[in-house]
């Protein structure tokens, strides 16, 4: 039975998507007339987009498993274009933070540390392999055991990222505590789903 699709789909979904990411992010860093305070304003939307697009394409695969109906469905077909969206989002981070460091290096020092050059690091090298393995040709190429084993590691050191990335701004400013929630949520779905369907639970993000 064919699946009943909408204009917003696939490339459609992505082209939209990154548009918009780019769009807002300009007009964010406008709003300071593209200065430093512009720039960290644009790191943190793009940090809370990343959030969003990442929560959606990790939960796609066990949502659509649990609750199969027509948002679910939606959203499982066009899991790879969220991921790939949550991808560009990420790189308008990395290219903010790079902005950054660049008009405030002493402002950048104090905000960083080395664990954040290494833990992020890692974490950009899973987004670049889960997107590059994002394309038939390239899943096909590692085979499905090794691309579920990077998509589930990848996706799980994300989201334990997530959590430490704004966890640790918990104790300053409480309500970052309502940035875990979905990340906790997502967790949960994925852990139901694969008691559930032990043998056929595949992640969400590409």
């Amino acid at each position: 039975m064919s699946q009943r699709q909408s204009w917003l789909e696939g490339w459609r979904l992505l082209a939209a998507l990154c548009l918009s990411l780019v769009a807002l992010s300009l007009w964010i860093a406008s709003m300071r007339q593209f200065e430093v305070e512009g720039v960290r304003m644009v790191i943190r939307f793009t940090a809370r987009s990343s959030l969003l697009l990442f929560c959606l394409a990790f939960s796609a695969a066990a949502l659509g498993r649990l609750w199969p109906n027509a948002w679910t469905r939606w959203q499982k077909r066009n899991r790879r274009y969220l991921g790939l969206s949550f991808a560009v989002s990420h790189a308008i981070h990395a290219v903010a933070i790079v902005t950054f460091a660049r008009m405030d290096p002493a402002g950048f020092a104090e905000a960083t540390s080395a664990a954040s050059y290494i833990f992020g690091g890692i974490g950009y090298g899973f987004i670049i392999a889960m997107s590059a393995t994002s394309f038939d040709r390239a899943a096909a190429l590692i085979g499905p055991r090794a691309w579920r084993a990077l998509h589930l590691v990848g996706g799980s050191y994300l989201c334990f990222q997530f959590m430490v990335s704004f966890g640790k701004r918990v104790p300053a400013m409480p309500l970052y505590a309502a940035f875990l929630i979905p990340l906790l949520i997502v967790m949960a779905l994925r852990i139901i789903a694969m008691a559930r369907h032990p043998r056929g639970q595949t992640v969400a993000a590409g």
